[in-house]
């Protein structure tokens, strides 16, 4: 027993010790505690003796002084590799800009349902998906108790606050949907075509007409497509992970093989003669398995979000209505409905991964489609009734 006295300012004197306590379970470092204001040896003694028996008994400390920052720090260093470089550059970015900023420097035992329930109706006054974002949170927390840090999740009691959309009274304009109708469409596909700049072309017609997403179309290789059976291989994206762009699996990761048009075909074949030659006059061979069908000017990885930089001034140049390259993924989807797709026809071939996403994201359709279904109900409703067939001929 490392027992020691000191005086106080009136003179009296008084005892102390240090003990240890055991090691930190997020650091390993040994930790130790002092206690003093002790009248005599004896009190001093006892005092120590119940401590060491709570400690042999494990039942001191049993309330975590560490903050939430440092239990993040050890749930990340594991987190990393369980996921994808691009989904770890992602949930960093949350974490850094969102969750350690209103917990970094809470004591982690001190987080109750309360304070989550604050920070969760925070976010939701000023994000979109602040849900995920809570998410998030709540898997430090279930870390946390996985090592005996803490008994149980505060989170699993907070409340999702109810966002409640307001009407502008004022405003009779619609919101701005992303995605085109045939008729847009084909004046897009024919402003393309003015510019004759080949690779956009081959870029915004494969976009259009295949509906994948523009990481897929930029990881794929010239083997992928086959131009003698009208197909084309989606096994790859490009992703961006902390050291940079990569190719990775797709989104859902799945592989999957699509029809395309002959059209789409003739300008990637275009593309690809004019490939070869922009490389040669640089030394660059392209006849290679491994030769990225839209690879940048350095012929590596092309940046997928570069179709922004294209885009943005001949949408311009042209006057067409604002549209994303995403948004020819929406296009393409829309169109295949108005056409008489079926629902798995579509989830196959924009690569979800159940039926749910193709039904929640794809929602909207095209101004015509919305028209005709006020049509198709009377139709159905009036396809019996001699009356009513009798009042809607006027």
């Amino acid at each position: 027993m490392n027992l020691k006295t000191y005086k106080l300012q009136n003179g009296e004197v008084r005892y102390k010790f240090h003990i240890y306590i055991g090691t930190n379970p997020l650091t390993g470092k040994e930790k130790t505690t002092t206690r003093s204001g002790f009248k005599s040896k004896k009190e001093a003694k006892e005092a120590y003796l119940t401590l060491q028996q709570e400690i042999k008994n494990g039942t001191f400390g049993k309330v975590a002084k560490d903050t939430y920052r440092e239990v993040y720090d050890l749930w990340i260093e594991n987190y990393e590799n369980t996921v994808e470089d691009s989904t770890f550059l992602k949930t960093t970015r949350i974490f850094q800009n969102h969750i350690l900023p209103a917990f970094g420097d809470y004591r982690i035992a001190n987080i109750d349902t309360a304070i989550c329930q604050k920070h969760v109706n925070q976010w939701a006054k000023k994000l979109e998906r602040f849900r995920m974002v809570k998410n998030y949170a709540a898997l430090v927390m279930k870390y946390a108790m996985k090592h005996g840090i803490l008994e149980k999740n505060p989170f699993e009691l907070v409340e999702l606050p109810v966002i409640k959309k307001k009407i502008n009274l004022d405003d009779d304009d619609e919101e701005f949907e992303n995605f085109y109708t045939r008729e847009q469409l084909l004046e897009f596909l024919t402003c393309l075509e003015i510019d004759k700049n080949i690779k956009r072309i081959a870029v915004f017609y494969l976009l259009a007409f295949s509906g994948m997403r523009k990481g897929e179309a930029f990881a794929l290789r010239w083997n992928d497509i086959n131009f003698e059976e009208n197909e084309i291989r989606i096994n790859k994206a490009v992703k961006r992970g902390k050291n940079g762009l990569y190719l990775g699996p797709t989104k859902n990761g799945d592989p999957r093989t699509i029809k395309i048009d002959g059209k789409t075909l003739q300008y990637l074949a275009a593309w690809k003669e004019e490939q070869a030659k922009l490389f040669k006059a640089n030394g660059i061979n392209t006849n290679t398995k491994k030769q990225l069908v839209f690879s940048n000017v350095y012929n590596g990885i092309q940046d997928p979000n570069k179709t922004v930089q294209w885009l943005t001034p001949f949408l311009e140049k042209h006057s067409l209505e604002h549209i994303t390259a995403h948004g020819l993924r929406h296009t393409h989807c829309s169109l295949l409905f108005e056409a008489g797709a079926s629902i798995k026809e579509v989830q196959f071939r924009l690569g979800h991964r159940d039926v749910k996403t193709t039904l929640d994201v794809y929602a909207h359709v095209t101004k015509k489609a919305k028209s005709e279904t006020i049509d198709k109900f009377t139709n159905f409703l009036n396809e019996n009734d001699p009356i009513a067939k009798g009042l809607t001929k006027d």
